[in-house]
């Protein structure tokens, strides 16, 4: 039998996701979920939701989420980690409200927060800690006592997240065909967002021209991209570049984009690129639909070779980083002293996000965080 290991004070870990439409039907009011409280009539959200009914108007991510949990369970059992885990989205079924509300019935009180991005940034951190308040204010309401959450810290530069992606770009240049795979050069994808989010991402010290967004994604494409001249000899030429951007046209945002970076490798004489979406953690539909679709259709029109390497999903290596963070935070909690795992230049996050850390445009209440009303 495995060693028992020790999550106290913790009694269960919430996966909190991002939530997709898993029916034609469902992908408008899902939409609606997501913009709400900007106006955005129902005819411009049939348009943006053409990218979902390419795909039969289901996203992948909740089924990624499915496959998530089952490796997380696996791996707890096979490590003795006795923690239940439970699923909950900020604009899909299962809602994190329902799901918080199951946790409380089953008399859980004092819970882990694992949220499916990786990096700093306000949508990519401080928006879920917004809507996990908005979840307890809604229960508080309800008159249910109010469990005491913590979110588990960014895990961008943790083994068991970057290995997979060593791999996935390790694959993906064996894939290529011989004489132009020496060559090739690695795109490092992620989601862009607003330079003045971007500037403001991460506790205040990080705030500055990319913020700890970029930062954060600068090293982990360095640690993948010297891992892979490690194992291959070769030192593949890198940079970090966006997809995604769905903001008005007069507003800055991080670039430049995946296919212009296309056309610019191209036009320098390239002869083939690896995308590396190490921004996501799952092929959801940005990462379909923005890489697999539009940036390989225009590669194809380029004749430029490209392959897109794996995201890291439910892989093992995932789920025992995941059981590795927990049993590090209890730990903390409990009071002891701990050595946290991470690779790179800018070492393990913090645990509990500080007053000023990724602020919102307009204030609102963030719980699991310094500046949380649930301490």
């Amino acid at each position: 039998m495995p060693d028992v290991l020790d999550a106290t004070p913790y009694d269960a870990l919430l996966l909190l996701s991002f939530g997709g439409p898993e029916g034609p039907d469902d992908v408008v009011p899902f939409l609606e979920n997501v913009t709400r409280g900007r106006g955005i009539p129902k005819e411009r959200l049939k348009e943006v939701g053409q990218h979902y009914f390419l795909f039969g108007g289901v996203s992948p991510i909740n089924d990624q989420n499915r496959a998530l949990l089952g490796a997380l369970r696996k791996d707890f059992a096979e490590h003795g980690l006795d923690l239940p885990v439970y699923w909950g989205n900020r604009n899909w079924a299962p809602y994190l409200t329902d799901t918080l509300r199951e946790m409380v019935a089953d008399g859980h009180r004092r819970i882990l927060v694992l949220a499916t991005s990786a990096y700093a940034s306000y949508s990519g951190c401080r928006q879920y800690r917004e809507n996990l308040a908005d979840s307890l204010a809604a229960l508080e309401a309800e008159g249910l006592e109010l469990p005491k959450t913590d979110k588990l810290r960014h895990y961008f530069n943790h083994p068991g997240f970057l290995q997979p992606m060593i791999d996935g770009v390790l694959e993906s240049l064996a894939d290529l065909p011989e004489d132009v795979r020496a060559g090739a050069h690695l795109a490092f994808t992620t989601h862009s967002i607003p330079t003045a989010s971007a500037d403001t991402s991460g506790p205040v010290e990080a705030h500055g021209e990319g913020g700890a967004y970029v930062e954060q994604h600068l090293d982990v494409a360095q640690l993948i991209a010297d891992a892979v001249r490690e194992r291959t000899g070769v030192d593949h030429p890198w940079r970090l570049v966006y997809q995604s951007r769905s903001g008005a046209p007069h507003i800055p945002w991080l670039e430049p984009d995946i296919c212009d970076h296309l056309e610019e490798l191209h036009g320098e004489g390239v002869p083939a690129v690896v995308m590396a979406p190490i921004g996501f953690v799952s092929d959801h539909m940005e990462v379909l639909y923005d890489l697999d679709t539009e940036a390989k259709a225009k590669a194809e029109e380029l004749g430029l070779p490209v392959r897109r390497s794996a995201t890291v999903g439910a892989d093992p290596r995932f789920a025992a980083a995941v059981r590795d963070l927990i049993v590090e935070r209890a730990a903390a909690e409990r009071g002891q002293e701990v050595t946290p795992c991470a690779l790179g230049a800018l070492g393990a996050s913090h645990d509990v996000c500080p007053v000023g850390c990724c602020p919102a445009r307009a204030p609102r209440p963030a719980a699991a965080g310094a500046d949380s009303p649930y301490a």
